[in-house]
């Protein structure tokens, strides 16, 4: 018994050296595998280094980085410049061009001209950011040539076939406006504005040649020094985009006619509100406006009477398809954002009236239109706004080059 213990135990520790000695002759050999492997993995990216070429983005990628420089970062040299004319001009066409002569500060030429024949030259001066981000200035000259501007008569029930009047006008002044809180702008300004009235181009009627058209100051041309101050609570990101936030804005103009014959004074009031829903995957956005005539006695030429239709105000209806002494417009947006960067869907419902007196609007006498609409975007602009609008004289496809507010 004590043999073969002794055997076994001798076997055993036969075993335990034949295995050490295999370790260690199998060590060095794995060491040299692993050596070699890391050599070759340097070996190869020496060489990948050696051959890399610089990022060259895909000619798509470059286009929207082009497009977001010239529409965002608003760089110095040529621009295009989306805006319009005067409304009811139809699809404009504009370009600019730019200058800066400090971080913010900067001039600029621009010019636009719609399928209308209506031409806006204008030419300005910017320079925002003075006293510690508190103050902003403004100067701009230019000239206006509308040369269908509708005309529809006074009042909510004006009839749908009207007249149409040229307007010319030169216009420069400039502004200051005063942050003394972060979302509190106190603006002013000053402008002088000359007005030429003529027969429309093209197969409209004029003004003066229907007599059933009421058309206050029919045949004048005045000449305005326009003056206004406003207070403005403005807590969006920005004023042509946003998901949240809102403005509530009060504002006096004082138009001065030269021969006194036709200065009034006007007073408007403004509401937008945005309230995103679950993460701004959907906003409610509403709007309220008021213009109003101040003095009972005071003359207003036709042409700058409070107004309603458009893109902007009651989108069913033709741009100044009703005129008043005062105007009364609510509208309301529930939006969709399909996609955060570049577009949003909405259903939309606008309501509003005009009418002699502040007494008479009521809204049992308002009308309506309701629609939907796709929202081209970026993150503060929105360059095209494409809607389907219908109301009570049919229904209207809408193109603008700016947020309806």
């Amino acid at each position: 018994m004590d043999g073969h213990r002794t055997e076994h135990i001798l076997h055993n520790a036969e075993s335990v050296r034949i295995g050490a000695v295999v370790c260690l002759l199998l060590v060095p050999a794995f060491a040299f595998a692993q050596d070699t492997r890391e050599a070759e993995i340097a070996a190869r990216q020496r060489e990948k280094a050696a051959h890399v070429a610089p990022y060259r983005p895909h000619r798509a990628e470059e286009l929207l980085l082009q497009a977001r420089q010239t529409l965002v970062e608003q760089p110095s040299g040529f621009y295009p410049y989306f805006d319009s004319v005067y409304s009811g001009g139809g699809f404009t066409l504009g370009d600019g061009y730019r200058r800066f002569t400090g971080d913010r500060t900067h001039w600029s030429i621009a010019g636009l001209y719609s399928v209308k024949g209506y031409k806006l030259i204008e030419a300005s001066e910017v320079s925002p950011g003075h006293w510690s981000g508190r103050l902003d200035l403004l100067a701009t000259a230019g000239w206006r040539d509308a040369t269908q501007v509708a005309y529809h008569g006074l009042g909510i029930d004006s009839p749908a076939e009207g007249a149409a009047f040229r307007m010319q006008q030169g216009f420069a002044g400039g502004g200051v406006t005063i942050r003394p809180h972060k979302h509190l702008l106190l603006t002013t300004t000053a402008a002088y504005e000359n007005y030429t009235l003529k027969d429309p181009t093209g197969d409209s009627v004029p003004v003066g040649a229907l007599d059933s058209l009421i058309a206050p100051g029919a045949g004048a041309n005045p000449d305005y020094l326009h003056t206004s101050v406003s207070a403005a609570f403005d807590w969006r990101p920005a004023a042509d985009y946003a998901r949240r936030g809102g403005q509530y804005r009060i504002a006096r103009h004082h138009y001065g006619d030269r021969d006194d014959t036709y200065s009034f004074d006007r007073l408007d009031a403004e509401i937008v509100q945005h309230v995103p829903i679950l993460r701004e995957n959907w906003v409610l956005s509403f709007h309220g406006r008021l213009e109003s005539t101040l003095g009972d006695d005071d003359q207003v030429p036709y042409f700058l009477l409070p107004a309603l239709g458009s893109g902007s105000t009651l989108r069913a209806y033709s741009s100044w398809r009703f005129r008043d002494r005062h105007s009364v417009l609510v509208s309301g947006e529930w939006r969709w954002i399909a996609s955060r960067l570049a577009l949003d869907m909405a259903f939309f419902y606008d309501a509003g009236m005009v009418a002699p007196t502040l007494d008479a609007i009521a809204p049992g006498s308002f009308v309506s239109d309701v629609g939907i609409g796709a929202r081209f975007h970026g993150p503060a602009r929105t360059p095209l706004r494409v809607e389907l609008a219908h109301g009570r004289e049919g229904t209207r496809l809408v193109f603008a080059a700016s947020a309806a507010f």
